[in-house]
């Protein structure tokens, strides 16, 4: 359900034919990479699950990307279709040679009308069910090939965890995050339909329209965040109005420790985190699986997947020493579109890049991530993207980027510009040359322009010197 319209599952179900079979209607091929352009709203769902239903291919795309991010998205994954909403079309209509079709329009209604029989044998469980884009290790996105088994594995590892129980058929669950995320496409609306549980649309966080929405559905589970349970901490009314709400849930980026306790001593409800990555469908560890929500703690691997914390020689750690966290299990994805690199090697292991240390009762506790990533809302941003396009501007000399914490969003991208001799560059110019090329939370908010900037002996800017600098330390 949305605050605006309320529908069965067996309503969506007819939808979700109707745009299967839509798309059989064109010609499409089983495989076909379908993009889809939507906020949180029920065309999303209905199309989502309407592109599985006819055995293609779904690419969820952030409805912040710019026209240049799109272009190259779409073009390397070859998407034969994008199904937007209305909305997206400024953007949209930028980007070359495409096919669009937008939601509520004429055109939708004329796809959903056909009668093309739907595929009589299931899909396979290896065909790829979904592309999801993220900078992997390096700065340039690349899709990650996630299939029917990884995706279904998940709510299966995800669905054993009944100690509390993940999720009832019986819960109402708050779904504010965005649907094109894949903790809430997967572990939240992939969790939902398999329980036959209710869920509420938000489009936008609002904290106190949320609250309100919360009493109004007769919420009982909470997919968040860390910026919601931040906002939410100074609100009035808020005991209240979580008084019915059975389990908050807190993942995509750490929840500071000082927020998880407050919330605890104002409501006497506690915040369960999880950890997870897009390559992993994504849920890996959860406080869910040990029973007790501990503040810094993501809690132990769900069941059915392995974690290994390994040092820089591939070795499994002694107790209590940092590790890199290694995962194997069948929500594990298959590799970066279209060949498959960097996935789970020979004998399925994954390397997050991610480093965590194992306690005495068994529970992780992150330490580090993967080099220089910044998470800012949930989002990974890379360094090297932004300052690629940043030495793309003219009069920019050299560029640097890095996280710096920020209260509401957890980080925050900074940049350190080297302006060109001669050039009057400003830090407004800059901010309004990356927000034309660049998703808003890809963009720095922070820009400084510096006479210089630390070296390594190779000729490399010294990010651990930089931060030294100015007094940043690692997240």
């Amino acid at each position: 359900m949305t605050d605006q319209r309320v529908v069965t599952w067996s309503e969506v179900d007819w939808q979700v034919r109707a745009v299967a079979s839509g798309l059989i209607a064109r010609g499409l091929p089983a495989g076909s990479r379908i993009a889809l352009m939507q906020p949180n709203t029920l065309e999303f769902i209905t199309t989502y699950f309407g592109i599985l239903r006819a055995g293609m291919c779904a690419v969820p795309l952030n409805t912040g990307y710019t026209a240049i991010e799109l272009d190259q998205m779409l073009s390397d994954v070859d998407a034969s279709l994008v199904v937007a909403d209305p909305r997206m079309a400024p953007v949209l209509d930028q980007v070359p040679g495409i096919d669009v079709i937008h939601t509520g329009t004429e055109d939708w209604r004329r796809f959903t009308v056909g009668s093309s029989p739907l595929p009589v044998e299931p899909t396979a469980p290896d065909a790829l069910a979904v592309l999801l884009f993220t900078s992997g290790t390096s700065g340039r996105p690349k899709a990650a090939m996630l299939t029917h088994r990884a995706l279904s594995a998940n709510l299966d590892q995800l669905s054993a965890v009944q100690d509390p129980p993940a999720m009832t058929s019986d819960d109402v669950v708050m779904c504010v995050l965005p649907l094109f995320h894949i903790y809430a496409l997967n572990a939240t609306l992939g969790m939902v339909a398999r329980h036959g549980a209710t869920i509420v649309l938000t489009e936008r966080f609002d904290a106190a329209a949320a609250l309100a929405s919360i009493t109004r559905h007769k919420v009982t589970n909470v997919a968040g965040a860390p910026p919601m349970y931040v906002a939410w901490a100074g609100i009035d009314g808020l005991t209240e109005a979580l008084q019915g709400v059975r389990l908050l849930i807190s993942g995509a980026s750490p929840l500071p420790v000082s927020v998880m306790e407050h919330f605890q001593a104002r409501t006497g409800k506690p915040i369960w985190e999880g950890y997870g990555m897009t390559e992993c469908s994504p849920v890996i560890t959860a406080s869910l699986v040990s029973g007790r929500p501990k503040p810094g703690s993501v809690g132990q691997p769900l069941p059915g997947i392995e974690v290994e914390l390994r040092d820089e020689d591939g070795q499994v750690v002694e107790d209590g020493d940092p590790g890199e966290i290694f995962v194997r299990g069948e929500n594990v994805f298959t590799g970066y579109w279209p060949d498959g690199s960097e996935g789970p090697d020979e004998q399925g292991w994954f390397a997050t890049g991610d480093v965590a240390i194992e306690d005495d009762e068994g529970d992780l506790r992150l330490v580090d991530r993967r080099r220089e990533l910044i998470i800012v809302s949930g989002f990974n941003v890379y360094p090297r993207e932004v300052e690629e396009v940043l030495l793309s501007m003219d009069g920019v000399l050299e560029a640097a980027v890095m996280g710096v914490t920020d209260p509401y969003t957890g980080e925050t991208v900074k940049a350190f510009i080297v302006a060109e001799p001669g050039s009057a560059l400003t830090a407004d110019e800059v901010l309004d040359f990356v927000g034309t090329r660049l998703a808003r939370f890809k963009c720095p908010t922070v820009v400084e322009i510096v006479g210089d900037l630390p070296h390594s002996v190779t000729g490399k800017v010294s990010k651990g010197r930089l931060r030294q600098s100015q007094g940043v330390t690692s997240l």
